[in-house]
């Protein structure tokens, strides 16, 4: 199959975020073994999901990672010019939700392997495909969990997020979460008598904007915008008509940490500010709904040299969006984003990529295999 038959069996699969996946990637796994390849379909621990890992060449060899997602944002929006998860073609675009965001890097990948098969690499090229990604890398940690019983460590992973075919080096890391304050409901006329839980929960957003505030000052690193790190409540929700005492509050606030920062412990004095409420008789709960560290690698590591090599292209510092390879360096593989289309289309309707974005890709990655595969273990 050409790269853009396969993106377009990709696209025909609506994997929205947050739903069983079990289609698109039976359909990954059904094409992997008409090549001869045996695919891992990995349930996590939702029981209805599945991560996908293949290697093409020996297992007891540490290879390298080609890292995407299967899932992608919903299409809901009313803008879309036609049937978002049917492939349109006009022109040089190849219009679809996931085209760009990350289907394009799947198609791509699976496109190649016919080549990598008649290589008989030295080294392994695995294909890592997650799920759950757009909701806060709630996949790929199950993913990587398995890989001692999957495969000797990789030594590198690309992750292929799109980024104009040029390696990225860093982002951000996030901590996210859903915090929410119950008192108790009653006329407003006797708030003796209530629990205000919006008032409460004014002292957790008070204590983070001063948390926020405190960010600006340091640890610095120039390579991000803005180069702190940062706190911000993104939704509110509380109260049911203004002569009622509200009963409940719910807020979701995120950090996004520079390279070495924990985002988790950003939050710290939020989640302390919303623990003391309990002693006047609120109840609370704090629930993570996303997290993943920061990436930060060397520009003279291997696979970034080995990859602007390739692609012919300087390594970008850092971007603002974040992405799996934080997770993938934290457990000791170098990690780098490389992949086709643009991020700027993402999650947005009538999201395309070009024909020739989706060629490039393909002969940039059958040269990075190559050159990678054919090195001695």
């Amino acid at each position: 199959m050409t790269p853009e038959e396969i993106l377009k069996a990709l696209i025909q699969f609506p994997s929205v975020v947050g739903r069983p996946n079990a289609a698109i990637a039976g359909w990954i796994a059904q094409y992997l073994d008409d090549l001869g390849i045996e695919a891992q379909l990995l349930t996590g621990p939702e029981g209805d999901r599945v991560n996908l890992f293949a290697t093409i060449g020996p297992r007891d060899v540490p290879g390298l990672v080609l890292s995407g997602h299967m899932d992608v944002v919903p299409a809901q929006e009313p803008q879309w010019s036609a049937a978002p998860f049917q492939l349109r073609m006009e022109g040089d675009k190849l219009f679809g939700r996931g085209t760009s965001d990350m289907k394009g890097f799947l198609a791509a990948a699976l496109a190649i392997v016919p080549t990598l098969v008649a290589l008989k690499p030295a080294r392994p090229i695995h294909l890592a495909f997650s799920y759950d990604e757009e909701a806060g890398c709630r996949g790929v940690p199950h993913l990587i969990a398995a890989l001692p019983s999957l495969c000797a460590l990789p030594v590198a992973a690309v992750i292929g997020e799109p980024s104009g075919l040029r390696p990225i080096l860093a982002h951000k890391g996030k901590a996210a979460a859903r915090v929410e304050v119950h008192g108790r409901a009653g006329h407003s006329s006797r708030p003796d008598l209530g629990l205000n839980a919006i008032h409460a929960m004014g002292r957790v957003i008070a204590a983070a904007n001063d948390a926020a505030t405190g960010l600006s000052g340091g640890p610095l690193d120039p390579v991000f915008e803005p180069p702190y790190s940062t706190i911000q409540i993104g939704t509110i929700r509380g109260g049911d008509a203004l002569n009622i005492i509200p009963e409940s509050c719910i807020i979701e606030i995120e950090a996004r940490a520079i390279a070495g920062v924990s985002p988790a412990t950003l939050l710290e004095p939020v989640r302390e500010a919303l623990e003391s409420l309990r002693s006047e008789g609120f109840e609370t709960s704090w629930q993570s709904i996303a997290g993943y560290p920061a990436l930060s690698l060397p520009a003279q590591a291997p696979i970034a040299r080995l990859l602007a090599q390739v692609t012919g292209k300087d390594a970008l510092a850092a971007v603002s969006y974040g992405t799996e390879a934080g997770l993938y360096q934290a457990a000791g593989i170098d990690a780098i984003i490389c992949g086709p289309g643009d991020i700027v289309r993402a999650h947005k309707p009538d999201e395309y990529i070009t024909r020739d974005e989706l060629a490039g890709y393909v002969d940039m990655l059958e040269r990075l295999c190559a050159e990678f595969a054919q090195k001695a273990p």
